[in-house]
């Protein structure tokens, strides 16, 4: 069964589990607690239809139904525990503070009764749902379709420990080679052939995990074949040494199965993205509405200052390598590149006088909140560059690649140290800053990020 039918399984007994649970709450809350009697009023029925509506977007922020197949129930447990405690409290405050009580025992009651309740019913449907996907998953061919790369002896070792455990999670659908000798694994698994067409094994087989079967002393293999398959969805795993291990950037989760640790692919867990995405569109509104004074003042200063348009279109690479077009008050004299893509330097005569105070002041960016309304970018986020220049960078550094696996940013850890690059030398410097963002994700350094562009902005220190 394919992952999407297990969460459609999940949402409609995780409904199920907050009707119910509200039912027995409102009835045993006006018989037990109140010693009044049960009466389907509005209360009830807004319970019914609005509560368990709020109890799956909590479970949706949470992160529940990401990547299904890969829940196990210590999870479950956790998750629900997390969930149910949460959505108790907030239910509380919200709806039942204000209940005429005899004393505060009764609010202990109360809470401590709804949140049993939820706990008990959620935990138990999920932990059935929840065996008989495990139980679906161990099933022959079922499990995540793995890829191995590499055919030496740690790759067929690998594959006998996997494949010889009672508890199966992957179901091989073959392996490539990295040398073009090591053939191992022939008779065990099916040969797809180099590793030079490792992208197009992964997408015309629809492999989920891959495997990374060669010594981690060979870090620039290691590092290319990371560059080119760890797209942030892909699970990807490798054989562990000190130095990775220390690193913090792996985990392993799997308690008896292979010695392997799996890569972290996103650092910003998916309730902060959510909240990420809800603060991007929600500021950017505001933002427009009340810098409506400050679009009118630089339109007019755009139009006093050189003859042509007030915005700049330009074509930028957004996430997943879409294309885009970037809004911006033009800070540069009309055909400023009719030579062809140039860079802009601190000196460069085709910016115009008030151009220069608005890169300094950032000001030109503003109408990029147009960008974070329509899903284009985010207010923080590695600055989205020209498909002429990524090309240019990739060839240096592939790593720069990653970038694109998240919104780009108005504002970036990069572009506070750095501001506008003057040559590619000044993108690879800023695109490390961008790195180490993409890996340390989270809303606290996107604030702290905001923070300093405010300051920027403030001081007119922009580069």
């Amino acid at each position: 069964m394919k992952q999407r039918n297990w969460v459609l399984f999940f949402l409609i007994f995780d409904w199920f589990s907050a009707v119910l649970s509200w039912s027995l709450f409102f009835y045993l809350r006006k018989t037990k607690l109140e010693n009044s009697f049960f009466t389907v009023d509005d209360n009830f029925i807004f319970g019914i239809f609005v509560i368990p509506l709020a109890w799956l977007l909590l479970y949706y922020l949470q992160g529940t139904y990401i990547e299904i197949k890969g829940i196990f129930r210590l999870k479950i447990i956790s998750l629900s525990f997390i969930a149910a405690l949460i959505g108790s409290i907030v239910i509380f405050f919200t709806l039942l503070l204000d209940d005429v009580i005899n004393g505060y025992r009764f609010y202990y009651f109360e809470i401590g009764l709804l949140f049993g309740l939820h706990f008990t019913i959620t935990t138990f449907f999920r932990l059935v749902i929840g065996t008989f996907l495990i139980h679906s998953i161990r099933k022959s061919g079922q499990g995540f379709k793995t890829l191995i790369v590499g055919g030496n002896e740690k790759a067929l070792e690998i594959y006998n420990e996997i494949s010889s455990h009672p508890k199966k999670i992957n179901s091989f659908a073959g392996y490539v080679n990295v040398n073009g000798k090591d053939r191992l694994l022939d008779g065990h698994l099916h040969y797809f052939g180099h590793e030079v067409d490792l992208e197009k094994v992964i997408r015309e087989n629809e492999i989920e995990e891959v495997i990374i079967a060669i010594e981690n002393s060979e870090h620039n293999r290691l590092k290319d074949f990371l560059v080119r398959i760890d797209d942030g969805h892909l699970r990807i795993k490798l054989l562990p040494d000190t130095y990775v291990i220390l690193s913090g950037s792996v985990k392993m989760t799997n308690i008896y199965g292979a010695l392997l640790v799996e890569i972290i692919s996103e650092a910003m867990p998916f309730w902060q993205q959510a909240v990420k995405r809800l603060m991007d569109i929600v500021i950017s509104f505001i933002a427009m509405i009340l810098l409506i004074p400050v679009y009118i003042a630089c339109a007019i200063g755009v139009k006093i200052s050189s003859p042509g348009p007030i915005f700049f279109l330009q074509e930028r690479v957004g996430k997943d390598g879409e294309i885009f077009k970037i809004i911006k008050f033009r800070t540069m004299v009309v055909n400023a590149e009719s030579n062809g893509p140039q860079l802009s330097s601190a000196e460069d005569p085709r910016i115009t006088k008030i151009g220069r105070f608005m890169r300094k002041t950032r000001l030109d960016e503003f109408p990029q909140f147009l960008n974070v309304i329509l899903g284009q970018m985010s207010l923080v986020g590695p600055r989205p560059e020209r498909q002429f220049y990524m090309d240019q960078i990739v060839k240096i550094e592939p790593q720069y690649l990653h970038l694109n696996r998240v919104r780009p940013g108005i504002t970036s850890w990069g572009q506070v140290k750095f501001g506008y690059a003057e040559n590619v030398e000044q993108m690879l410097q800023r695109m490390k800053f961008d790195l180490i963002y993409l890996k340390n994700r989270s809303l606290a350094l996107d604030v702290k990020i905001m923070f300093y562009t405010f300051i920027i902005i403030f001081k007119a220190k922009g580069k």
